[in-house]
Order: C-alpha cells, then structure tokens, then sequence
C-alpha cells in the first residue's frame, strides 16, 4: 500500500497534467478559429457553437498570453542532480537476460543493479522513492531473450514500455576488432530524428537516463529513430592527426527499441492515465510514422 503523503501527491500530479491537456485543447481550438479568420475561411463545424465565446478570449490575447504555460510542462523540469537508476529483471531471469543487465548497468553508470528475487513492483518503486532514485529499469525476457524494456521514473511517472528487438551483446559483437573497453566517463548522447511531440517525448524520457557529459569525453551513445525502430549503439572515438581523422571503435551492446505505451504514472500504478499507446490499426496507415521520419 502506497503512504496516504505520495498517494496525495500523486493526485495532486495528475490533476495538474490534466489541467495541462485541457488547456491544450482549448489552445488548439482557438488556433483553428485564428487560422480561419486569417485566411477568410468558414469556422470549422465542430467549434461553432463555441465560436462567440473563443473569439471573445481571442480578443483578450496578446502573443504572450497566447500560448498555455504548463503547470507541469516536464517532469524533469526541476531535475538539478545526477540520475540515480536501479536497475532490475522479471523475476527467475536466464543468464542471457542477467548478461545483457549487467551489460546496460554499464551503459547506466548511475545504475545500481538488483536481484529481484521475489519482490514486487510496488515495493520496488516505494523503495526507490525513500532512497532518492530518478528511475527504475526493468528488462524482461521470452523464452531467455531479452524482448521488453521499462523505463519508469520517480517519483510520479512517466513509464514508457519498449519493445527490445535484435539484442547483441557486446561478447556477440562479429567483429571483435571493435569491441573495446568499458570506459567510465558520462557519454555524449546523439539523438537523431525524434521530430514529431511524440518523438520529443521519447527523447526526452531516455535522454534524463544520463547526466551531462564533459566536453572531452570520447565516449558516444547514440538513440537514432528510423521508422519508429530506435537503435541504440555505442562507441568511443579517437582523433589521429586532425578533425577528420577519426576512428570508431564500436563497444557495445547494440539493440532496437520500439515504443509501444506511455503511462502518466509509475510502472506500479495499473489505473494511471494512458499517455499514447501503440493500437494494431495504426499499422493500416500508411507508412504512418509517429516520432519521425
């Protein structure tokens, strides 16, 4: 059972980023309304019993006042320290899922690694929580290969569920020449084609996984988008005689991710308001893509 203190916060959370969507909402509809006076268009069907009233707030508006302020625009917003991450499995992991965890609790070097034993999620998360942790990490398996990655964060949400494809870990690598040590400095992120407000989302959530980096590190973790399929790689780089002389050395692991759930709340919290989720009839669009291109 959740404290009486965080389930009182926790509602006080959603409230607010319920507030925030309908204020959205109404900042869209008087977006609409705006276009059409401009380009002499008819108001749209749908806002006209509304018109008289919108256009009356329109009025009232200058280009500062316009636009909604967020009551919580982020939830990493107020985020002034080092992500703290614990990292864990479904529960009877095989040693492949236990490999690729201790492999990711390196790319995290914030991450402090758990059995999971028998605990369950909930006591996780309370126990995260009392100790200052910014998320938890779960990677689950089928039939011992890695195929699902959550990523919750604290104290409220948001949980955002992964698909894990095309898992290689860094002994699997082909080309062994690559592989190189495990450095222990902060990487350079590189976050590639996350366009649309779902792909910032996305970004948003995997990029407060790490803190920031110094400006010499030769260590890069890449997070690039291709059709909704996120690939993760990761190398270090050496200069050799000047800038555009560079060698890559590929040290692993490598994986895809696919998006497929975003939740308000944390991973414990069943009844949190769904955010996006990924429907089979989004398939019959064509080429749709939600993130970017």
């Amino acid at each position: 059972m959740l404290p009486q203190k965080t389930k009182r916060l926790t509602r006080e959370y959603l409230y607010r980023k319920n507030l925030e969507g309908k204020q959205r909402l109404l900042y869209e509809k008087k977006r609409k309304i705006r276009e059409a006076l401009e380009e002499g268009k008819p108001i749209p069907t749908e806002l006209r019993n509304e018109e008289a009233a919108l256009r009356q707030d329109i009025d009232l508006e200058d280009e500062n006042t316009a636009v909604p302020m967020p009551h919580i625009d982020d939830e990493y917003v107020n985020t002034q320290r080092d992500p703290k991450i614990l990292l864990t499995t479904s529960r009877d992991p095989s040693a492949s899922l236990i490999q690729f965890a201790k492999e990711l609790k390196l790319v995290f070097l914030n991450a402090q690694q758990m059995n999971r034993g028998g605990q369950v999620i909930s006591e996780i998360i309370e126990t995260c929580r009392a100790h200052d942790f910014t998320d938890v990490v779960l990677v689950h398996e089928h039939r011992g290969v890695p195929d699902g990655l959550i990523i919750s964060h604290l104290p409220f949400g948001p949980t955002a569920y992964f698909q894990l494809l095309n898992v290689v870990t860094r002994h699997d690598i082909k080309d062994k020449k690559t592989v190189g040590t495990m450095p222990q400095v902060y990487p350079h992120l590189i976050l590639n084609n996350f366009r649309t407000k779902l792909g910032e989302r996305t970004a948003n959530i995997l990029k407060h996984l790490f803190p920031v980096s110094k400006p010499d590190t030769k260590r890069i973790i890449t997070f690039a988008n291709q059709s909704d399929y996120i690939s993760f790689r990761h190398h270090t780089y050496e200069k050799h005689g000047g800038p555009k002389s560079v060698e890559l050395k590929e040290i692993g692991p490598r994986f895809e991710l696919r998006l497929y759930k975003i939740k308000l709340g944390t991973v414990d919290q069943n009844e949190a308001q769904t955010e996006w989720v990924f429907r089979p009839y989004m398939n019959t669009a064509k080429k749709q893509k939600f993130m970017g291109e």
